[in-house]
């Protein structure tokens, strides 16, 4: 028996997802080594152990500080672990004890988002790309999420492409009974995630606007918590007189899956992405899933989405009105779409993942 220790520090984000799951589906497949999850107190109630052999402790070191370069080594130091999970590349790098870490994606050092203060976050992407290259000689481990995350670690780094180990992601069963939400359209296109510059949400507007010209009743429903970035998005569709874009907000699981069957088409226009969830949950409703071209996208859904260039807008607009127009093109990408998400299995992850703990351990001196 080992004792494993996981950083879940980012449990309550949206790339916490990806932990929540992995530890609910880690619970099924190992009983025998012992797991300790860090959490910062806030979110100490936020996922329950179902097994004695996990087990929850509080951490409250924030990512990027020197509390997390000093305090958070000495809180892991003193856990005396066989081996540590840092689930995101934020890490101390005073912790020298075997390690793996998993890299989602590198757009911390390849975007600027708007709503974050220029100096700090340039000053936050300098000391970014010091650890990323830092954890790749440190870790026993790298953790990618797409082969394309790894193939672009690996040339970022200068490490040996068999250090990096390739772990999907995955989307739950649908929802039996969807719960139906008001909408100001009776048709419409939707895009479901955060709104950060990267994700291309102003194009997609744009795309949309020209879809008015010949479907006037076409609606454009954004969902996803409206923070800082989403509250400028929808000051600039205000301040252009945008013409039906309706930022809904978060959205619950069982009202988000409604969206998801009633939409005439899923749009993902991202420049960039480490997996890029969304398209394959759009995918498990059946929505036909139209998406970017960009870097994972194509490797991720296969020939389940119908692709444009995320950089043109026309590309975009034409390609989403391939699908409102052609029926036979929309019925293919729901069966296909259907077939591509069942390529994916959080169970699959969870046993690649404890493959990963196994290859780190035993290379443990």
């Amino acid at each position: 028996m080992k004792k494993i220790v996981i950083d879940a520090r980012i449990i309550n984000s949206s790339t916490g997802r990806y932990v929540e799951r992995l530890l609910t589906y880690l619970q099924k497949i190992d009983t025998t080594n012992q797991y300790i999850v860090l959490v910062p107190k806030k979110d100490f109630d936020y996922w329950k152990p179902t097994n004695n052999n996990f087990s929850v402790q509080e951490c409250n070191y924030k990512n990027y500080s020197f509390g997390e370069q000093f305090g958070f080594a000495m809180q892991l130091y003193k856990l005396k672990a066989d081996l540590v999970h840092f689930c995101m590349p934020q890490q101390p790098i005073l912790y020298l004890k075997p390690h793996v870490t998993n890299v989602h994606d590198l757009t911390l050092l390849k975007t600027y988002n708007s709503d974050k203060n220029w100096l700090i976050y340039h000053i936050k992407q300098v000391i970014g790309r010091g650890v990323f290259w830092i954890i790749g000689r440190t870790s026993k481990k790298i953790i990618a999420i797409s082969e394309n995350t790894k193939n672009e670690y690996v040339k970022f780094a200068g490490i040996n492409k068999n250090k990096v180990a390739v772990t999907y992601l995955a989307t739950d069963t649908a929802a039996e009974t969807p719960k139906k939400i008001d909408l100001p359209y009776k048709k419409f296109i939707m895009y479901v995630g955060s709104q950060s510059d990267y994700k291309n949400i102003k194009r997609l507007v744009l795309a949309h606007q020209e879809l008015l010209k010949t479907r006037p009743e076409l609606g454009l429903v954004l969902v996803g918590g409206l923070n800082d970035i989403a509250r400028i998005n929808k000051a600039w569709v205000e301040k252009n007189n945008y013409k039906n874009v309706y930022f809904a907000g978060f959205v619950p699981d069982e009202q988000l899956d409604w969206i998801y069957k009633h939409t005439e088409v899923y749009v993902f226009p991202s420049l960039m992405e480490g997996f890029g969830l969304p398209p394959l949950e759009a995918m498990a409703q059946g929505a036909p899933v139209v998406s970017s071209n960009a870097t994972c996208l194509p490797e991720i859904n296969g020939d389940a989405a119908h692709y444009f260039d995320p950089e043109s807008v026309d590309d975009m607009a034409s390609k989403i009105d391939d699908v409102l127009s052609d029926e036979k093109l929309r019925s293919d990408l729901i069966t296909k779409g259907y077939r591509q998400v069942k390529k994916y299995s959080w169970t699959k992850t969870a046993e690649q993942t404890l493959d990963v703990y196994k290859k780190a351990l035993s290379n443990n001196k």
